[in-house]
């Protein structure tokens, strides 16, 4: 749309059901916007307080669904809506699915750039609160891939499939009542090429 109406007056914004400024425009599975009236795939409800738990599950299947777009707002929720003291968590994941959606429309420099700056920003929160698998996310494992997957893309210069390079969050931890998984991933990492992905070294790869 342009900036301004037919009778030069400044277009009204659009907005959601609860009346918040939200583009309208249907969006393809990266988010990308489309022409209004176009078919796109439907966007994540917005302001939705999930638990920790349902956010880790939810964002896993859509970036399983290779729909990084659409985990990045997941993690907004939790980021927004969540204890102060874990902000900084969800936001350094949001990141993470943001540096994967560049990355798979073939933004080399800003996906590369948000892929490591998600991963310093889980790193340095699990550091700072002395919590390495909270909610059975592996911190470490996720910021390995994000660093692996940020050289490949500035490696080969092109976009990557969303998909395939959606990482594993978690390895088999499930996470107890203090929000720490237990450790424990598939050993039979794979890399390009085969496998199903769940591997401790490279929960990048499927």
């Amino acid at each position: 749309m342009s900036g301004t109406a037919q009778d030069g007056t400044a277009p009204e914004r659009d907005r959601d059901e609860e009346g918040r400024a939200r583009s309208a425009r249907p969006r393809d599975g990266l988010g990308r916007p489309l022409p209004y009236g176009a078919s796109g795939v439907e966007r994540q409800p917005e302001g939705v307080v999930r638990s920790p738990e349902e956010t880790v599950v939810e964002a896993q299947a859509l970036l399983d669904a290779g729909k990084p777009f659409h985990a990045h707002e997941v993690f907004e929720d939790a980021w927004k809506s969540g204890p102060d003291e874990e902000r900084a968590l969800w936001r350094g994941l949001a990141q993470l699915a943001v540096g994967l959606t560049h990355s798979a429309r073939g933004n080399v420099r800003g996906g590369a750039r948000l892929l490591r700056r998600g991963a310093g920003a889980v790193e340095a929160w699990g550091a700072e609160n002395g919590r390495r698998r909270p909610y059975g996310i592996e911190l470490a494992l996720v910021g390995s891939w994000a660093r692996d997957l940020a050289g490949v893309v500035e490696r080969e210069g092109h976009a990557v499939d969303a998909g395939n390079w959606a990482p594993r969050l978690r390895g088999n931890g499930q996470g107890d009542g203090n929000g720490e998984g237990d450790g424990i991933g598939e050993a039979d990492g794979i890399g390009e090429g085969g496998g199903d992905g769940h591997a401790t070294a490279r929960p990048g790869q499927r």
